[in-house]
């Protein structure tokens, strides 16, 4: 969950990349900013106070990833100590985009991996049921044993089959 000054950091640049037609860019600056803070030893290097400001910098600008406002946006996150939430930034810069382009993203989570028109059933179905486009990520975890498990937004709907078997264990440990 973003904090709320990565919210208002999200905020911020959504409003001046859509102001500048520049969404997806952004988007991609903001995995190549996150990839750069989220290396530990990089971060660390970046918010040591005895490292002249400047030359923090340097180093940021020095990787040749970023473009100038991703590396403006990487200069207040380090000046005001939150380095750490550029995760936060970018997943509610994402939820922004998503939002203002009518999609949501989902997550099914299945036993076995999905056949290509499986998956484009589930996507399809979603979409329906959500009047939204529909960005979605397939995960496999055996540990369901079968059905699936979807996750879009906050909500989730577990139809998974040790979802089933667990709460059937349940209902007999009550009845005993």
């Amino acid at each position: 969950m973003a904090t709320a000054a990565a919210k208002r950091y999200a905020r911020a640049v959504f409003e001046s990349a859509t102001s500048e037609g520049r969404v997806e860019e952004w988007e991609a600056q903001l995995g190549a900013l996150r990839q750069v803070l989220s290396n530990e030893g990089m971060l660390d290097v970046l918010s040591n106070p005895t490292i002249p400001m400047e030359q923090r910098m340097e180093l940021v600008t020095s990787l040749k990833v970023l473009d100038h406002g991703a590396s403006n946006l990487a200069r207040l996150l380090i000046e005001s100590g939150r380095g750490h939430e550029i995760g936060g930034v970018a997943d509610e810069f994402e939820r922004l985009a998503d939002e203002a382009a009518g999609r949501v993203r989902a997550v099914v989570t299945t036993a076995v991996e999905l056949e290509a028109g499986d998956r484009d059933r589930v996507s399809r179905e979603l979409s329906q049921r959500l009047g939204k486009d529909v960005a979605m990520e397939v995960l496999v975890d055996p540990r369901i044993l079968g059905g699936l498990k979807l996750q879009y937004g906050d909500r989730i709907i577990d139809a998974s089959v040790a979802t089933r078997l667990q709460q059937l264990r349940r209902q007999l440990a009550d009845a005993s």
